[in-house]
């Protein structure tokens, strides 16, 4: 929050036409997945192996799992990882990529390929029911600033069946002096809080996220940020006063915008928040991922990226 007007491109983009390889040869699996306990095959990726019992143990699964797939197809060009982790009828919304797990092995070999040194720097990771956000630095070329990256996974069955994506290039420069990964609020861990605050928290920020974004009320600042607020936008400065200002003079240059909530996944003192910006009625919009970090009832941290909604998609799944 908010979106810009410059054009927003994911890490796929530079790729596009390797995304579009269906019939492209993939190589034969050079490494087998043990069969049997599928959370301690993603190795170090996660803690999945060392989770509890129940639902603590399954949201531990996802979310290493989702790390290994990642780190596995996009820094080493590894389909075994897809065809023990992914479903062959996989969902995808990435408007540069079709459906299908064959086509996630061809872009993975051809991105490895093209972009032997590629990094996938993982920084936070939630999970809450069948869903898993990732929010990451991708770097294709060793050196460069690389693309501020959220994806959103939902699992079927154990294995990732759909897939949600926002990227924005990460900029020289920032007007709050905060690049687009840290974590500058107390405790500085990328690691979500304790589970049993993460219903409190879900509701907190809908409420505020609602009132501020959907409604364009400003007054939600004072109810439900915390005078101990940092900025990741890059284009917004620091402090509920920066928001203040910056949010005020978007919704005076936009005030047919609006916003629609997707989905909410929240994990401790995380809630991300996946919507659709429409700056004025018949165009295309953005997608939105907003991040944001609580701690004692107060909004203390802020995460984004924003990409536009191209004109067209490779698959007919929408971004949303």
């Amino acid at each position: 929050m908010p979106p810009t007007t410059s054009v927003r491109r994911t890490f796929v983009a530079a790729a596009a036409s390797a995304a579009l390889l269906a019939t492209a040869a993939v190589p034969a699996v050079a490494v087998a997945v043990p069969a049997s306990a599928p959370a301690a095959a993603v190795g170090h990726a996660g803690h999945a192996g060392h989770a509890g019992y129940g639902d603590h143990a399954r949201l531990g699964y996802q979310k290493a799992v989702v790390a290994r797939v990642l780190k596995g197809v996009f820094e080493e060009g590894d389909t075994a990882v897809v065809d023990r982790y992914v479903r062959p009828d996989y969902i995808q919304h990435n408007p540069f990529a079709p459906d299908g797990a064959e086509t996630l092995k061809n872009l993975g070999v051809a991105l490895h390929q093209q972009f032997p040194d590629a990094k996938y720097d993982i920084k936070r990771v939630i999970s809450e029911g069948d869903l898993v956000l990732v929010h990451s630095n991708v770097v294709m070329v060793p050196g460069t600033r690389g693309t501020a990256v959220f994806d959103i996974f939902r699992f079927q069955g154990g294995k990732i069946a759909e897939h949600w994506d926002v990227g924005q290039d990460v900029p020289e420069s920032s007007v709050n002096g905060n690049d687009m990964f840290s974590t500058e609020s107390w405790p500085r861990t990328e690691k979500p809080g304790a589970r049993w605050v993460t219903g409190y928290n879900k509701k907190l920020v809908t409420k505020a996220f609602d009132q501020l974004l959907v409604d364009k009320d400003l007054s939600a600042l004072d109810r439900y940020w915390g005078p101990e607020y940092h900025q990741h936008n890059p284009n917004i400065a620091d402090g509920v006063e920066g928001v203040r200002a910056g949010l005020g003079g978007y919704f005076e240059q936009f005030p047919q915008l609006t916003v629609a909530r997707k989905r909410v996944i929240a994990e401790g003192d995380l809630v991300a928040v996946h919507s659709h910006y429409v700056n004025a009625p018949g165009e295309r919009g953005q997608a939105v991922v907003d991040l944001f970090r609580v701690r004692g009832g107060k909004i203390v941290e802020h995460w984004d990226a924003l990409q536009d909604v191209p004109e067209t998609s490779a698959n007919d799944n929408t971004m949303f």
